[in-house]
């Protein structure tokens, strides 16, 4: 049987300034593939994202990766995000205006490869998201669709080993929100890495998922199917 990398993350988070007050304490795992995790605004999904890159700290908790323990507060364990081997794209995207395509790409890749080879990386990942042509031009010329298969290069020219996807197709109009979300499963099926969709478009859970995580005030709600659970709430 092959060996399946599993994301798992058990966190607590209480936010006592925020108005009004907000507490997240959920258990969750995530096989390979895309996961969803579904959820009206404010429900927690976007911290959630955050707390399993690093970017926020959890009050207490874990997070494991395969067998790599990433976070653990009884430890005092806390990888850097740039230890954590996951890449986050932002519902920004947040590309460097000041660089070009490639070089945003070229970015994300690790810094122990040579230049050559980043850039062979970069452009190899830019031109199978079809947007070779945006190699040598900015990010202020791009158009939205542009801006987010650039924006997913440079995630997986990183060669993660977990992929978080906050929002990623929610500036896009409907026809072209489809395109890129059909295309999606086609770059992350082969890499056999967990992938987490936060999402509050069920459309777009149908299409995209295999399994969804609903999520609501900072509780887990229910876990199961995305066809089985969404159906039943269309």
């Amino acid at each position: 049987m092959a060996f399946e990398a599993r994301l798992s993350a058990r966190l607590e988070l209480q936010r006592q300034l925020t108005a009004p007050r907000f507490s997240l304490a959920v258990e969750l795992d995530f096989g390979p593939g895309l996961n969803v995790l579904f959820g009206p605004s404010g429900s927690g999904k976007s911290t959630i994202l955050a707390l399993i890159a690093g970017l926020l700290r959890p009050d207490r908790g874990r997070i494991a990766l395969a067998s790599e323990v990433l976070f653990d507060s009884e430890q005092r364990l806390d990888r850097a995000p740039n230890e954590r081997g996951i890449a986050l794209v932002f519902q920004s995207l947040a590309l460097f205006p000041h660089l070009t395509g490639v070089a945003n790409v070229a970015y994300g890749v690790p810094r122990a490869l040579g230049n050559a080879q980043r850039v062979e990386r970069a452009m190899a990942w830019l031109q199978r998201l079809r947007v070779g042509h945006l190699a040598q031009r900015h990010p202020g010329s791009y158009s939205g669709g542009e801006a987010q298969r650039v924006a997913l290069a440079r995630a997986l020219a990183s060669e993660p080993r977990a992929l978080l996807l906050d929002e990623p197709f929610s500036a896009l109009d409907r026809e072209l929100a489809g395109e890129l979300s059909a295309e999606l499963s086609s770059y992350v099926a082969p890499l056999a890495i967990p992938v987490v969709l936060v999402t509050h478009d069920r459309k777009l859970a149908r299409e995209l998922g295999r399994e969804v995580t609903l999520l609501r005030a900072g509780r887990v709600e229910e876990v199961g199917s995305v066809s089985d659970l969404l159906a039943e709430r269309a």
